[in-house]
């Protein structure tokens, strides 16, 4: 089998990561996130008590020239990597599999 050529490899990068409508400010924008990043950013809204597009908007206000989806990839790996954020996920109310116990960030 061959190796893939660089196009190949960043077709193959942006076909895992969906393009998903949120509104920032009022306005319309699209952020392409894999279906893991977007599951962390939907949890954590609906902990806070936010839809999507709130937090969306609230991590945007507060980015440094990331494009917002980087921002949004940023922000979510922080947040589950942090013991606060953990604790979301062990806690979350009718999850038959929490994500917390497929262990993304466990050292070893």
């Amino acid at each position: 089998m061959s190796t893939p050529t660089p196009a190949r490899k960043k077709h193959l990068a942006r076909v895992n990561a969906i393009k998903r409508s949120v509104y920032v400010d009022g306005h319309k924008t699209s952020v392409s996130l894999e279906n893991e990043f977007w599951d962390g950013l939907c949890e954590v809204a609906r902990h806070k008590n936010l839809t999507a597009s709130a937090l969306v908007a609230t991590i945007a206000s507060d980015r440094n020239r990331n494009n917002l989806s980087s921002a949004v990839r940023v922000f979510v790996f922080n947040h589950f990597r942090t013991p606060g954020g953990q604790k979301i996920l062990l806690n979350e109310p009718g999850r038959d599999t929490p994500i917390a116990s497929r262990r993304p960030f466990a050292a070893g």
